[in-house]
């Protein structure tokens, strides 16, 4: 199943995350179409974003690290890059988990905050009761 499309700043390029080969992974095809497919991740791959100018795609790898791959679509065929893992992030849900700037160099990322340690939460009700007369 394909999803979560992303036309490239230019228009002729599509990023999406497909689970053809058993795993979600990230590709890349041109547009409108017909033409080879790209792999961009290799380790497992979704959520891809295209730099405002085009020369680099974020994804998020399976171990849920932001990964930035240099790409190159300016002629009639396309070039991966090298790939450079960001950091990690902590989703807190699958949908939606972080967006970027154009320029990549800010990002939103829906981050969970419970570590599993968190204080129990103590509600007194008629507290007033005791303050004395």
């Amino acid at each position: 199943m394909e999803s979560d499309p992303r036309f490239s700043p230019d228009g002729r390029w599509v990023a999406y995350h497909s689970d053809d080969s058993g795993r979600n992974e990230v590709y890349v095809v041109p547009f409108p179409g017909p033409g080879r497919k790209w792999q961009i991740s290799t380790e497992g791959g979704s959520r891809p974003h295209w730099k405002a100018d085009g020369t680099e795609i974020i994804y998020k790898d399976r171990l849920r690290n932001l990964i930035a791959v240099a790409v190159d679509g300016g002629t009639s065929t396309f070039r991966v890059g090298q790939a450079t893992e960001l950091f990690e992030t902590r989703p807190a849900r699958s949908f939606l988990q972080f967006d970027a700037t154009g320029d990549m160099q800010r990002f939103l990322v829906n981050t969970s905050t419970y570590e599993g340690s968190a204080a129990p939460l103590v509600v007194v009700q008629n507290w007033t009761a005791e303050i004395p007369d």
